[in-house]
């Protein structure tokens, strides 16, 4: 293990470019960010209608290179990562337009979208919000008909999801957690919103991706471990 880039930010959420570039959300700047090719940083998105970001979740690429990401604003509630402050703007989805840089909103219909990722053919859009929902994406650019993908309750246990991807087949895998034994992990439902399958892990997981050189081994970023296990399908995306 070494050390990719320090100070880093608090970056949060992760991924790829389709040229292989790195964007980060940044919690302690409150921005989001390209890491390029050189090694320098290009400020993608650091404030709308004149105000700060409140703190960058989580983000994802769309091939027309439009740049989607989540400000719920969680870095800058507490002082848990130092940058304790004022949320300035609604907390929503953004997308940054790839040809103008111009920053819109798309959705505010969630009180802290968290967790985002699109489908295998980029026409769903899905974001957490405890559960996870899921809209239609119109032109690329817009959400319609919003409605409630699938709950993470399981019995009594009224755990959460974080950070999310989706893998070739359209199963969306959900990070989740706060509920403890039996519940906490990676959970894995179909297109149709439907639990299919668990892997249980001995603390919360907050993040996962797909990597590996086939993209079919699942990473798992818990409190304070990072798992990973080969599965039977692949990453849809880059990450």
């Amino acid at each position: 293990m070494s050390v990719f880039r320090q100070p880093s930010g608090n970056a949060n959420g992760n991924t790829f470019d389709f040229e292989g570039r790195q964007l980060a959300c940044e919690h302690g700047t409150r921005r989001v960010v390209r890491y390029e090719h050189n090694g320098s940083v290009t400020v993608i998105a650091d404030s709308f209608n004149g105000k700060r970001l409140n703190a960058p979740n989580d983000i994802v690429v769309h091939p027309d290179g439009g740049i989607w990401f989540t400000d719920p604003g969680y870095g800058a509630m507490m002082n848990y990562e130092g940058n304790k402050g004022p949320l300035e703007i609604k907390e929503a989805v953004y997308r940054v337009d790839p040809k103008t840089g111009k920053l819109a909103m798309v959705s505010d219909e969630l009180g802290k979208p968290n967790g985002i990722c699109f489908s295998p053919d980029y026409k769903k859009l899905y974001v957490v919000h405890g559960n996870v929902f899921v809209w239609d994406v119109v032109d690329g650019v817009r959400l319609k008909n919003k409605r409630t993908f699938c709950t993470m309750a399981l019995g009594d246990k009224k755990g959460g999801a974080d950070g999310i991807r989706c893998d070739v087949d359209g199963n969306i895998w959900a990070a989740a957690g706060w509920a403890g034994d039996g519940f906490d992990g990676a959970h894995c439902f179909t297109p149709e919103g439907e639990r299919i399958g668990m892997i249980l892990l001995p603390e919360i997981c907050a993040n996962l991706c797909f990597g590996g050189v086939k993209r079919n081994r699942l990473f798992m970023a818990a409190s304070s471990s990072l798992y990973a296990v080969y599965v039977e399908t692949q990453g849809a995306h880059i990450c």
